[in-house]
């Protein structure tokens, strides 16, 4: 009785005093409204972002196309007016141009140390120091030497190289020393397999593959499987020394620098590629299959760029923080565009990107804490993290925190809509969680996969920042669509690059058709100069996604897109995704599964839908310390992670949890999952269930779950 007179005063409490800060709030919203009037031009805002951005170039009952009617900025220009084709004469420009200015960073590690946890275990972490940085002329200068000592150790021009290697300064010199002697990179994804990583050596025929300390030994094994590879370059390590022993006999195994002192010394000239030329052969990890590679010429990255630079903003002083895969196009390509602007790169990994990550030692600070970026790249599976991470760390405050937070950030919202910046607001609440990257990022960009709205959301107004996503494919050299950071909406793509159109087709099967009211719907197609060249080796294949027509080359993505009146792409589902269940209703698989990953109990979902069932099932990753309160609500706090994962209450009670979210996230009934599997094992990459952009890989969950699937369908 008096704990419940105690809770009801507490509650009567909190809101007496959000009520407070209400009116004060209120109060101060009259001051100072008319200063923030004339000082933000909230018009101003909310007309860039209604404003057109792209218009209808041809129409017919089966297609629309689009194009963008923002014209070329001012690097995009000097790229045209300096004749930059290729990124080699891209590198010779920024060194002209930049020359003493910060190029590309590496944080140096003191020392590894043990450090004993809690629970009696011993981790080892790092003690870090501070970045240390090569200017533009330094990393020519080594690029340039790398690319000379390739051919002394006997690799000729306009032949393949494998780099298979983790983001680091290294990869980016290693692929620029290749391009100077017109050498095409086959990038392969550090996470990816043995039968992956042999399957892309063998067929691009490579003699030569540039590697680090770390992924070094896999070769004791994969070198059986690759019999052309004679010379293996190996990044070192910046603490431990590198085996070289007990590698196939006749196989040389050189460290990176002595490659780069033999380059130095060589009389090899440097050998330019031309525009069409192949500069990477870029192996996706694909959600199915094996994986394939994508022909990316010099022209191709140029005009992503090119797109890119038009609608990124970027400044002088920025800095980026570079941690991504640089095997992953997207990565590669805002990369280049920071050389192409000036802008400085400071490398990291996730292992060390925050205070709290799992190698940074107990007091000392993560890289981006150090760094202090301006910008950075990022995938929606990143950004859902820090959201739920947010969200946990809010929970645990008392209730009055909890509501304070609550508050503020709806105010925040409100105003934002209305066009308005809130710095009080930020200066006293959101800037100390922006803290969590540094402080001083400004930009981020998501590519990779969709991001959701509420996610979106948050960490634009959480972190204090640009949140801007973007819409492309390896096969279109990551370009297409780029969300404009002044647009107020969330869950769209952005309008059309200026270097390349967008087109919606009909699919009568999926009943979705560009006459479609309120918006136009279809595949959507890219065409235009970012438009790769096909797939290495795979004419059939080649000739089923990509065509010409009037000149201009075109694929077709898979993706189904609806154009909205403002010239801006809202991707709305994938043919592959599609299920059409007994009742005849359509599921989208990738809709639900984006939509039902903001639930704080969900890691990662793999939703299935089988054809002849009325229903779909969902194999769920759980978070593990929000499975753990759940069960102890549920009485069951004495089980182990994995016992809770195969209990079936524990199942039941997650499967009412979804439903919850599911009718907040307004999915149809049909639409959530009926059953469920909790899986004990966190999907990675290296598992071989997700890709190196965490994308599902269905064929692969389903092959190894589908006794599971089975048992769901059956119950």
């Amino acid at each position: 009785m008096f704990i419940e007179d105690d809770a009801q005063m507490d509650s009567f409490w909190i809101q007496g005093a959000i009520g407070a800060i209400k009116a004060i709030a209120f109060v101060c919203d009259i001051i100072t409204l008319p200063v923030y009037l004339v000082l933000q031009r909230p018009w101003k805002q909310r007309q860039e972002s209604k404003r057109v951005k792209a218009k209808v170039v041809t129409k017919d009952s089966t297609a629309v196309t689009y194009r963008t009617i923002e014209p070329p900025r001012d690097v995009h220009i000097k790229m045209l007016q300096a004749n930059i084709d290729t990124l080699e004469k891209m590198f010779n420009y920024v060194t002209r141009t930049h020359s003493t200015k910060r190029c590309l960073g590496t944080r140096q590690i003191l020392s590894e140390e043990d450090e004993l946890q809690p629970n009696g275990r011993v981790f080892k972490k790092y003690n870090m120091g501070d970045y240390k940085w090569k200017n533009f002329i330094e990393v020519e200068r080594m690029a340039s030497a790398f690319g000379r000592g390739l051919r002394e150790c006997g690799q000729q021009p306009r032949r393949n190289v494998v780099v298979f290697a983790e983001t680091r300064a290294e990869w980016m010199i290693a692929a620029h020393g290749c391009f100077k002697q017109s050498m095409s990179i086959v990038t392969v994804y550090a996470t990816l397999g043995d039968e992956g990583v042999a399957h892309c050596i063998g067929e691009t025929e490579v003699t030569t593959v540039i590697t680090s300390h770390d992924l070094l030994p896999k070769f004791k094994v994969l070198l059986n499987k690759c019999p052309l590879v004679n010379t293996i370059i190996f990044m070192e390590d910046q603490l431990h020394k590198t085996e070289t022993t007990g590698f196939k006999e006749g196989v040389k195994i050189l460290p990176f620098s002595q490659v780069m002192r033999m380059g130095q010394e060589s009389k090899f000239e440097s050998v330019p590629p031309k525009a069409e030329d192949i500069a990477i052969i870029m192996y996706t990890s694909g959600s199915t299959g094996t994986p394939k590679g994508v022909l990316l010429s010099h022209r191709n990255c140029i005009a992503t760029m090119k797109g890119f630079c038009d609608v990124v903003p970027i400044y002088p002083d920025d800095l980026l923080i570079g941690f991504l895969p640089l095997a992953h196009v997207f990565e590669l390509l805002a990369e280049s565009v920071c050389l192409m602007t000036g802008v400085a790169i400071g490398y990291s990994t996730p292992l060390t990107l925050i205070d709290s990550s799992s190698k940074i030692m107990k007091g000392s600070k993560g890289d981006a804490t150090v760094l202090k970026p301006t910008c950075m790249t990022t995938v929606p599976l990143i950004l859902d993290r820090i959201s739920k991470g947010i969200n946990d760390k809010v929970n645990a405050g008392s209730p009055f925190k909890k509501a304070l937070f609550q508050f503020l950030y709806q105010y925040k919202i409100k105003w934002i809509q209305r066009g308005y910046h809130t710095p009080l607001v930020d200066k006293l609440i959101f800037k100390k969680i922006a803290k969590l990257m540094g402080g001083r990022a400004r930009l981020m960009m998501s590519g990779g996969a969709p991001l959701s709205p509420d996610t979106h959301e948050q960490i634009k107004v959480c972190l204090c920042v640009d949140l801007i996503q973007g819409y492309g494919l390896t096969e279109t050299t990551s370009a297409a669509t780029v969300m404009d950071y002044r647009d107020m909406q969330y869950g769209r793509t952005g309008a059309p690059l200026t270097i390349c159109d967008v087109r919606l087709v009909n699919w009568e099967e999926g009943n979705y058709r560009v006459t479609n009211k309120p918006y136009p719907q279809g595949e959507v197609l890219i065409g235009g100069e970012c438009v790769s060249m096909g797939y290495y080796r795979l004419p059939s294949k080649t000739a089923e996604d990509f065509f010409e027509e009037d000149g201009k080359r075109w694929f077709k993505t898979g993706d189904i897109g609806e154009m909205h009146p403002d010239g801006v792409l809202k991707i709305i589902d994938r043919k592959k995704d599609l299920v059409k269940l007994q009742a005849g209703e359509y599921v989208s698989l990738g809709k639900v599964e984006s939509e039902l990953k903001t639930c704080t109990l969900v890691e990662n979902i793999c939703v299935y839908g089988d054809p002849t069932k009325q229903y779909t099932v969902a194999l769920v990753v759980p978070n593990q310390k929000h499975l753990e309160e759940l069960a102890q609500r549920n009485g069951l706090d004495s089980k182990s992670f994995e016992d809770l994962c195969s209990n079936p209450l524990m199942e039941k009670t997650v499967i009412k949890e979804i439903a919850e979210h599911a009718k907040k996230c307004k999915l149809q009934k049909y639409e959530v999952p009926a059953a469920i599997t909790l899986c004990k094992e966190v999907w990675s990459p290296d598992m071989g269930l997700v890709t190196a952009a965490f994308k599902l890989k269905r064929k692969d969950i389903q092959d190894k779950y589908q006794h599971d699937i089975n048992r769901m369908y059956a119950s």
